[in-house]
């Protein structure tokens, strides 16, 4: 008696997985190669429905180099649904900002500050206008030493690339009025190096290059820490971290030496550095461990940070 084989497809698992988790570029991939069609059959299938897009287009779409932005070019991937016989928004999905990053991304450089200084160092390190990088979480510890000077911060971070090929970051420091940003050192603690490093002494600004161990390619997550010596500014009086896409979750730590402890802390948020502060929100200092902190899901870009009286 014949017995019918019930395994899966490879093919088509891998299809099934793709248009699942995507990113989009996969997903279109494993389905051109479910379905046996090359790129020029593609765009003759698409002519026949009156789209019109050239195999070039097409095979960047596939390598993930170009995502389909402009509306002709949505139109174009809902009718790839069709020729490709996948479910209605099956493509089209993977194209869309996952929950909770659906607000506008906003230039870093607008977000921190206006004087342009940190656009110039941005420059001089050949940042992109979209580093390619997703915050899906991160934790920052900040310490504040006994003459109520920035001593230090650490971060460990979480990111996922929204595109192929991202092998770095450009983490900012900005420190206190006084700050010498030649004499702050930067530590590379975890999956990551020190590249470069770029400051500009008139706005104590300090720019440095964090580099992967690894190229990303789109949809892949890392997971790397590093952190800033500072202990060179005057009186520290607020930290406060900027985001140009949305953060999934941020925690922020604040952590005094027990010979300089604040009367009073609090929680604020900014569109930008310019902009009036808003959402203020009181917060407990913790006295035992001298360390009072901030939980946030769901960061929109802009500022958020924690600011304390002395007196």
């Amino acid at each position: 008696m014949s017995r019918t084989d019930t395994r899966p497809d490879p093919v088509e698992a891998e299809l099934a997985r793709a248009l699942r988790a995507g990113p989009f570029h996969l997903a279109l991939r494993a389905a051109l190669a479910a379905r046996g069609l090359a790129l020029h059959r593609v765009q003759h299938r698409l002519a026949q429905r009156g789209v019109h897009v050239g195999v070039t287009s097409l095979s960047y779409w596939q390598q993930g180099a170009r995502r389909p932005r402009r509306a002709e070019s949505l139109r174009a991937v809902r009718a790839l649904e069709e020729v490709l016989e996948l479910p209605p928004r099956a493509l089209t999905r993977l194209l869309e900002p996952p929950t909770g990053e659906r607000t506008a991304s906003r230039p870093y450089r607008a977000v921190v500050e206006e004087s342009g200084s940190l656009g110039r160092l941005l420059t001089d390190l050949e940042s992109p206008a979209d580093g390619g990088l997703h915050t899906v979480c991160q934790l920052e510890r900040v310490r504040v030493g006994p003459a109520r000077e920035l001593q230090g911060r650490a971060s460990q971070h979480v990111v996922r690339a929204h595109r192929d090929g991202v092998d770095r970051y450009l983490a900012i420091h900005v420190g206190d009025p006084g700050c010498a940003p030649e004499r702050v050192r930067v530590r590379a603690n975890e999956n990551c190096r020190v590249g470069r490093v770029r400051w500009s002494a008139d706005s104590a600004v300090l720019v440095a290059e964090l580099l992967f161990d690894a190229r990303l390619r789109a949809g892949d997550t890392y997971v790397f820490g590093y952190g800033f010596e500072d202990g060179t500014g005057g009186p520290s009086k607020e930290y406060t971290r900027g985001f140009t896409f949305p953060c999934g979750q941020y925690v922020l730590q604040v952590r005094f030496d027990p010979a300089a402890l604040p009367v009073h802390c609090r929680r604020f948020t900014q569109s930008t550095a310019t902009a009036p502060r808003t959402d203020r929100r009181d917060l407990t200092l913790n006295g035992r461990h001298c360390i009072v902190h901030l939980a946030e899901q769901d960061v929109g870009p802009g500022l958020l940070g924690i600011g304390w009286d002395w007196t």
